[in-house]
This record gives structure tokens, sequence and C-alpha cells, in this order.
């Protein structure tokens, strides 16, 4: 039994760093305007838009977009190290989290508006919630100090 936690503990991390990954550094080299933390331009990213639109909260846009950028690059790198690996599991069950409040809150709705003219049907909302189960079962899954390796 202690292979298997330990073969669903790397495929758990490498899924949620991949997750973290991608929304703040893919696609790499020409990444689609208004979907990449680190690469939109001020204004253009349509999460932390809609949010600092829907709090009159300026500082979302742009600072809030790169601290959790930033903090997302860390989590990833904990997440594919071992012995940093359940630190990384609850700043992930953290973050996710976050996410899944604020799209929860009035400021921002589970559907984001889309540039191109509607929704995204809640698909973002709902990808927020698939990856802070997985970050939850990595949480339980991982196992103890001793069995690392």
């Amino acid at each position: 039994m202690s292979a298997f936690r330990v073969a669903a503990s790397w495929l758990l991390a490498i899924g949620l760093a991949v997750f973290f990954l991608h929304v703040t550094l893919h696609p790499w080299p020409d990444p689609v305007p208004g979907y990449v933390k680190l690469y939109d331009a001020p204004g253009e990213n349509l999460l932390f838009a809609a949010l600092a639109e829907g709090s009159g909260v300026s500082i979302f846009e742009p600072a809030g977009r790169f601290v959790s950028a930033i903090i997302e690059l860390l989590v990833a790198l904990m997440l594919l190290v071992p012995l940093s690996r359940r630190f990384g599991a609850a700043l992930s069950v953290i973050i996710l989290g976050a996410g899944v409040a604020l799209h929860l809150s009035p400021w921002m709705d589970r559907e984001i508006a889309l540039p191109e003219g509607g929704t995204d049907g809640g698909t973002h909302f709902l990808v927020y919630v698939i990856f802070l189960a997985l970050a939850l079962l990595l949480l339980v899954v991982h196992p103890g100090s001793r069995n690392r390796f």
C-alpha cells in the first residue's frame, strides 16, 4: 500500500504543479492575452480585472496578480520536492480555496465574462473546485516522514 501512496502522491503533486505553471506561465512563447498571469498587460487578465472592477480595489490588478503568480510558482516547486510536498499541498489548498471563495463572493461571479462576449459557463470555477479537491487528496495521500524519498 505504501508504493501506491507514493505513486499517488507523485501524480497529484505533478498535476498540481502543472496546473500552477499553466496559469502563471503557459503558453510560451506566445501567451493568449487575458489568461496568463505573468504575461498579461495591466488590466488585461480576465479574472483579476473582474475582481478589481467588482470590488473597487485596484490593487488586485496588476499587483495582486503578480504576487499570486510568484506564490503559485513557489508552491509548484514545493510540490515537486518530496520534503516540502505536504507544506506545498497545504499552500495549494489555501490558494485554491481563496480562488473558490472569491468566485463565490459578491465581487465575482461563478461565470467569468469573456472578451469576445458571453461567459465561460462556470468552467474556471469548476476547475478550481476540482484542483482544490486534488490538493486536499494530496494532503491525505502523501506518505509520512519515515516513508519519504
